[in-house]
């Protein structure tokens, strides 16, 4: 039996310069969550982190919004997962996809980081790459004909016709997400890869 999702975490810069960034996609997905449940985040230092507190099923679930830059993001989550003594196999981490194009989203567990500081320094807090990821793509530079840098491009705001696609995958996202709070991994990946762009 797979374990059920415990704690979910958004990616992010924080500040309002970042806002509407390609690279806040994890943000926006953890906001979304939130209000779905029911819950409102709140900064605590303890944990380096905005958390929002819910319940699902009976059960405590945990959202959390990294206060740090992106390259810090495993401070939170060690934090978190110290405090609630919970296995990777419990977080969902929410991240912008660069391999994949906006309107696409893939759910897998495992793997590298694919040069993503975030999840870099998820991994190397946890001590382990074992922590399932909700890739929201956003696409890249080069597939979508722009000559920006990767570094300059995530820390833009996505074009109309992007916004569009990511704002789709995240509505098909927040159905699945009792799902995911349920353990029920390959009927989430299944109905989430279905119906990519």
């Amino acid at each position: 039996m797979t374990e059920p999702i415990r704690l979910i975490v958004g990616l992010g810069n924080p500040g309002p310069e970042y806002e509407a960034t390609r690279h806040n996609a994890g943000f926006w997905l953890a906001d979304h969550f939130a209000d779905d449940l029911h819950a409102t985040f709140t900064l605590d230092k303890t944990f380096f982190a905005w958390v929002a507190r819910a319940r699902h099923a009976g059960e405590a679930v945990t959202l959390a919004k990294p206060a740090t830059f992106m390259n810090r993001s495993g401070q939170a989550v060690g934090a978190l997962a110290r405090f609630y003594k919970l296995r990777p196999e419990q977080i969902l981490v929410l991240h912008d996809e660069l391999d994949l194009p906006p309107g696409s989203v893939k759910l897998k567990q495992g793997g590298g980081h694919a040069g993503h500081n975030g999840l870099r320094d998820i991994q190397s807090a946890l001590s382990s790459p074992a922590f399932w990821r909700l890739r929201i793509g956003i696409g890249h530079p080069r597939s979508l004909g722009l000559a920006q840098q990767v570094v300059n491009f995530v820390l833009h705001p996505p074009r109309r016709e992007e916004l569009t696609g990511i704002e789709a995958v995240i509505d098909r996202c927040r159905i699945v997400l009792p799902q995911l709070l349920d353990g029920e991994f390959d009927r989430v990946t299944e109905r989430l890869h279905q119906a990519n762009a």
